[in-house]
């Protein structure tokens, strides 16, 4: 019962990816630890791969509807997916099992990294459901590259750590520093996804034994979601779809956080 509701979560993933350009990982990672009981850093490393694959998908759709500006979308791929693939690498692997001790209270590796996703969650959350200034820059306006090399390398490694694709921060990284339009932002984002999960997850594959078959299975249905998602796209107000998914992914923040820190 619970593969069979887990796999109904995999289509509403790639629903909301479809539909938002990013978002998948914020629904991903606790689906998989919460409902299906993998352990955080294997959530975290599946999470990139489904995200990925699925995000490559958007990706074509997205560039065939011509919402794609593929030079800034490599511009900030490169410093990503190195600190995204060193992250995998090194920085998860090298946290020790018990971070520390407080009286009965043993704060684990598997707390740190769901708490940090939580309040990346809270903090994504917030930005979906307050309304957003409109930028006065001009259009013409294109930031130098070795601030959108360190703004993509800052974004690689939270989005490593927590296994996030990051479209939830990439889009607006777009929209704010690369001046893109919100539609090309999106899919712009998908492109960038697309890079730093799938070689962020070669890191993982070093280092964790991965279940292809179930893997494969739950990332084929997400990508039956984001072409469903990406189709109903054109007919739903993304005002609309942005806002409700704040709300409910800062229920699901909230909910993370008191079970890691007070269950």
């Amino acid at each position: 019962m619970e593969s069979i509701i887990g796999y109904f979560g995999a289509l509403i993933i790639g629903l909301v990816i479809g539909l938002l350009g990013g978002g998948g990982s914020i629904l991903t990672v606790p689906l998989l630890v919460y409902l299906l009981a993998y352990n955080p850093v294997v959530a975290t490393a599946y999470s990139l791969f489904v995200v990925g694959s699925s995000s490559l998908v958007g990706a074509i759709q997205k560039y065939k509807d011509g919402n794609v500006d593929i030079k800034t979308g490599l511009a900030f791929s490169f410093p990503s997916f190195i600190a995204v693939y060193l992250s995998r690498r090194f920085l998860v692997p090298w946290i020790p099992d018990e971070i520390f001790t407080l009286n009965n209270f043993i704060f684990t590796k598997d707390m740190l990294i769901m708490t940090f996703f939580a309040l990346i969650m809270f903090l994504a959350a917030i930005s979906m459901i307050k309304k957003q200034k409109r930028d006065l820059r001009s259009l013409d306006y294109k930031q130098p590259y070795p601030k959108t090399f360190i703004q993509g390398l800052v974004i690689g490694i939270i989005t490593g750590f927590i296994g996030a694709g990051g479209g939830f921060l990439y889009v607006p990284a777009l929209v704010l520093w690369a001046n893109l339009p919100m539609k090309k932002a999106v899919g712009t984002s998908l492109v960038i996804v697309a890079f730093n999960s799938l070689i962020g997850f070669t890191g993982d594959m070093q280092t964790l034994k991965i279940d292809w078959e179930f893997l494969l299975i739950f990332s084929a249905i997400t990508i039956v979601g984001v072409l469903i998602g990406g189709r109903l796209s054109n007919f739903i107000p993304n005002k609309i779809l942005k806002k409700g998914f704040g709300y409910l992914i800062l229920i699901m923040s909230i909910y993370i956080l008191l079970k890691e820190l007070y269950y």
